[in-house]
């Protein structure tokens, strides 16, 4: 999972933590939950499309995910 505060959102931070784990780690998937628009909008700027959804989070909890894909 990629966290950044909101407060040092606009910083370039997640930026460069994505790409470090996609050039290190070949990193080509993410999973997103369905509810958070701005993590949504920023991995499909990074170049990630959706893949599928699932209707629960891997806890079994009732939070929609996303799964993206590096285009």
């Amino acid at each position: 999972m990629l966290f950044v505060a909101p407060e040092h959102f606009g910083n370039g931070i997640g930026k460069k933590l994505l790409q470090y784990v996609i050039n290190e780690l070949d990193v080509e998937k993410v999973d997103v939950n369905e509810q958070n628009l701005h993590a949504r909008k920023f991995y499909e700027h990074m170049g990630f499309h959706f893949i599928s959804r699932s209707p629960v989070d891997s806890c079994g909890k009732p939070y929609p995910i996303l799964h993206m894909e590096l285009n």
